[in-house]
């Protein structure tokens, strides 16, 4: 009995010597529209799929391979005589290997089509066929990637395709089709534009099945710690920040730095570049602080070490940010992630080259900057043009997912709460520092100066610690930028802000405050112990806001 095999392919690539391989080795070809086009163009003879069928294509292509002469010649188990007796009443054959490949819904749904139109790019006779293939993948060999073309042939060549191969032919069907599925659930679930401006009744921010629709990436030299494998998968339905990436120069990322590179993004793009171009941050915020950031044209730039800032400061000038952010720890910066939100030029290249780096990301590079970097052998030099835009966040737990809304509104209120109000010119290092302490693990402070950190300390189990921390820091730093003529800031003053991202449980971080002379502290609010803190800068003139909503960041 003759083999069949039915190709049906939007990619083409290597399906001609698939093909030419089969014909040769006297195989039937079957296929259906732009595929037995090809394939015939080429001198492959094909056997149209609708004279299997007996049954024309229709409905603009919808409908080709949706018919028991396909999938019964598929699906017919061939060690059951049940199963052959029915084709040969039927006058039905088998078919004995299938080569899909599907309609590429995963890009045609970031083009920003039309729903009518993307709902055109999702596949539902591919699919079927590679569904019915890979159930019954011991009789019949799947292929859906272009890169096992070769070992199929191969293992026909040699008069065996082994069933270990075969199984795991089949189990890449399913791979991909439930990344497929899951794209389209994810597009079709999201709110949809109305005419009213509201989403779509269906929105379903928590489904009842989690849809994630992954590729590899690529695999990683090792995870956290050398003994640990890793890979890095992106969406295939929606790019991201790190999956439009380009990397300019320097070694292969590892997963430590695409941690540490996708929470020095965040930072910096909490400040001016988000995806609409506004300030990422709730209605009810303060509106001058937004005006600092986009009217004034301010640059970010952020340093981060072991997934934590240890430094973040805005500047009219890239090297203006960077030298706060270098001056508020310029020990633990040594090994760490820069990125900017504007582009890197020679002077600011000239500084970082100073330094043992990672990683250097913003959204380009000046040509001298560049050739500056790239002395560096090592390091990684990023291109990132993306904002964060990323709904969600997701937690891995053993059994499952945790998943939660990202943390991207900033206040509920301002509420001073104190006799003293906050004076004219502390107000925006107020907010600058309620949004840059949201990126440090909790417990966190951050002690503030002329919008940067000059302290910073978390990642304790209670927060006296890291109020010690950051106001002893920001003290010491300030101190030796005037001391060295090296000063950033200016003024020569102590820092006069502080910002947490959760409540104070007791007065001790107040009575620190007042020591280091702070001026004006910003804190959610709602602890028990509210009035303590309160008196306690009243006591000593000390200004508090009250906003609302607090950033644990575990």
């Amino acid at each position: 009995m003759k083999k069949r095999a039915l190709i049906s392919v939007f990619y083409k690539d290597g399906i001609l010597e698939l093909a030419s391989f089969l014909s040769g080795a006297g195989w039937e070809i079957l296929s259906t529209g732009g595929t037995s086009k090809y394939l015939q163009d080429n001198k492959i003879p094909v056997i149209d799929v609708s004279s299997v069928t007996g049954f024309p294509e229709c409905l603009d292509g919808r409908v080709k391979t949706l018919h028991p002469a396909i999938h019964a010649g598929i699906l017919a188990r061939r060690d059951v005589q049940s199963h052959v007796d029915t084709l040969k009443t039927l006058n039905l054959e088998t078919i004995d290997l299938v080569c899909v490949n599907l309609y590429p819904f995963f890009e045609k749904v970031q083009a920003g089509l039309s729903t009518e139109e993307t709902i055109e790019f999702i596949d539902i006779g591919g699919p079927s066929m590679l569904r019915s293939a890979a159930k019954n993948h011991r009789d019949v060999i799947v292929l859906t990637d272009p890169a096992d073309y070769t070992e199929a042939i191969d293992g026909l060549k040699a008069g065996n395709v082994p069933l270990e191969l075969k199984r795991r032919l089949a189990g890449k069907v399913f791979d991909l089709t439930a990344a497929y599925d899951a794209a389209i659930a994810r597009y079709l679930l999201e709110p949809q534009p109305s005419p009213e401006g509201e989403g779509s009744p269906l929105d379903e921010e928590y489904p009842q099945y989690l849809p994630l629709s992954l590729k590899k990436g690529q695999s990683l030299r090792y995870g956290e710690n050398a003994h640990q494998s890793a890979a890095l998968y992106l969406n295939t339905d929606r790019p991201g920040a790190l999956g439009g990436m380009e990397q300019l120069h320097g070694k292969e990322l590892g997963y430590n730095n695409i941690r540490d590179l996708d929470m020095a993004w965040k930072a910096a793009c909490a400040f001016g570049l988000d995806a609409d171009g506004t300030l990422p941050i709730g209605e009810n915020d303060v509106n001058r602080f937004i005006n600092v950031v986009n009217k004034d044209k301010k640059i970010c730039c952020v340093a981060v070490k072991h997934n934590t800032p240890c430094g973040i400061a805005l500047g009219d000038t890239l090297i203006e940010a960077y030298g706060k952010v270098f001056a508020c720890d310029p020990v633990s910066i040594f090994g760490g992630i820069i990125a900017s939100t504007a582009k890197v030029d020679a002077q600011t290249a000239a500084k970082l080259g100073e330094l043992f780096l990672e990683i250097v990301a913003a959204p380009d590079f000046d040509d001298d900057a560049l050739e500056i970097l790239k002395k560096k052998k090592n390091l990684r030099i990023i291109k990132l043009k993306k904002a964060p835009a990323e709904k969600h966040e997701y937690i891995a737990v053993d059994g499952g997912i945790l998943v939660q809304q990202s943390d991207r509104s900033l206040l509920e209120k301002w509420e001073v709460v104190t006799k003293t109000a906050p004076d004219a010119r502390d107000i925006d290092d107020m907010i600058f520092g309620m949004r840059a302490v949201t990126f440090v693990k909790s417990n966190a402070i951050m002690i503030v100066k002329e919008l940067s950190a000059a302290g910073i300390g978390g990642g304790q189990v209670n927060r006296i610690w890291p109020a010690r921390q950051s106001l002893e820091r920001s003290a010491a730093v300030i101190k030796t930028a005037v001391e060295t003529g090296n000063n950033q800031w200016k003024d020569t003053e102590p820092a006069r802000v502080l910002a947490s991202d959760a409540f104070f449980p007791f007065a001790d971080i107040v009575e620190a405050a007042a020591e280091a002379g702070i001026k004006a502290i910003i804190q959610p609010g709602g602890s028990v112990n509210d009035k303590l803190s309160i008196e306690a800068c009243d006591k000593h003139g000390i200004a508090m806001v009250f906003t609302g909503t607090r950033h644990f960041k575990h």
